[in-house]
């Protein structure tokens, strides 16, 4: 019983050891499409928010 234990213990210990370099990148994927993500999203917040604005500002002189 106690070699089986110990098997297994070492088995939990490689497995775990063997992910390390997994995990990194898997945090490396995450963090670029977050990226992506948010740099899609400023870039068509941008692109509308120039249009309200001159919309408005187009308001404004004919208002003036």
């Amino acid at each position: 019983m106690t070699c089986a234990l110990v098997n297994l213990q070492s088995r939990v210990r490689m497995r775990l050891n063997s992910e390390k370099g997994a995990t990194a990148v898997e945090y490396g994927l995450m963090v670029a499409l977050i990226a992506i993500v948010i740099i899609t999203a400023v870039a068509l917040i941008g692109t509308n928010l120039e249009k309200v604005f001159n919309d408005v500002a187009g308001k404004l002189k004919g208002i003036a």
